[in-house]
């Protein structure tokens, strides 16, 4: 029960983050998206340091700068570069070859094993995902896949650092820190991007309010919480959610339409991340006590 409990609160983070898109086009259409990322991660980073109260030290500040990197600042760039220079369908294709690197760098890593059916789930989840957002007039753009494959690899690694460096602290310290790290190492797109600070509306606010409180400090609470008691490849399956739930909330809010072809995509994606989750279940029989002789 402990472990679907644990799938089922890390899957929250990828659903939560698949609302980020209407939030983004419906409340911060005209804001750059770097500065949105720097909105993002920063405040709620200091309001989590405030509540935990609670630095990192010596050699652990150097290991959140890099964390914070690899899972905020780095990825968050890329993640806007490719949605600036690619088709959003091309994008999120791209991006669902995250859990291949988790699967592969989590083996080189930290030694876990490679379960075929995770594989083919992974692959069955790739192909949801394009049916789901793929559209037939997509272009392609080198430089705009680099930066997706970059995003990927950044996320990916981040994710199976963030399992082999696990800090003797609460997982609301541990990303208390990396919000703030990956925050700090936004702070030169200030410079980089003409902030419209006055324009900015009430609306505005509250759409940088939710993807910081709720997008960002909630979700990467529940989403490390998971890599610490997960496997970071069942962790890596479940972004997938992401593009699912993007596609279903733009039908149910903004009534766009489903068709046959996304429809059978939200059902190969749903297959994916159960097989997914079946294929990488902790052996019941190993963490079974030895019987007294």
């Amino acid at each position: 029960m402990s472990y679907a409990r644990d799938i089922a609160l890390t899957a929250l983070a990828p659903a939560i983050w698949g609302s980020s898109y209407i939030v983004a086009t419906e409340f911060l259409p005209l804001i750059d998206p770097l500065i949105v990322s720097l909105l993002r991660a920063l405040p709620a980073g200091i309001i989590l340091l405030i509540i935990v109260r609670q630095l990192p030290k010596g050699w652990w500040i150097a290991k959140i700068f890099l964390l914070g990197a690899l899972n905020f600042s780095i990825f968050w760039t890329m993640l806007f570069i490719a949605a600036y220079r690619l088709p959003g369908g091309v994008a999120a294709v791209v991006g669902s070859l995250q859990p291949f690197i988790v699967i592969f760098a989590a083996r080189l890593i930290i030694g876990t094993s490679i379960k075929l059916l995770s594989i083919v789930a992974v692959m069955a989840g790739m192909l949801g995902v394009a049916l789901l957002i793929l559209t037939p007039k997509a272009s392609l753009d080198l430089f705009g896949i680099g930066a997706a494959l970059i995003g990927s690899a950044s996320m990916a690694l981040g994710t199976v650092m963030s399992k082999k460096w696990q800090p003797p602290v609460p997982p609301l310290t541990f990303t208390a820190w990396q919000l703030t790290a990956g925050g700090i190492l936004l702070l030169p797109t200030l410079f980089l991007v003409e902030g419209q600070w006055s324009d900015f509306s009430l609306t505005n606010f509250a759409g940088i309010a939710y993807l910081g409180l709720i997008g960002a400090a909630f979700t990467y609470l529940l989403w490390f919480r998971g890599i610490a008691s997960l496997n970071p490849s069942s962790v890596a399956i479940l972004g997938i959610l992401s593009p699912l739930v993007a596609t279903l909330l733009g039908w149910f809010i903004l009534g766009e339409s489903l068709s046959a072809l996304q429809l059978i995509g939200v059902g190969i994606v749903l297959l994916s991340v159960i097989a997914g989750q079946y294929a990488l279940r902790p052996n019941r029989t190993a963490l079974k006590p030895a019987m007294p002789k």
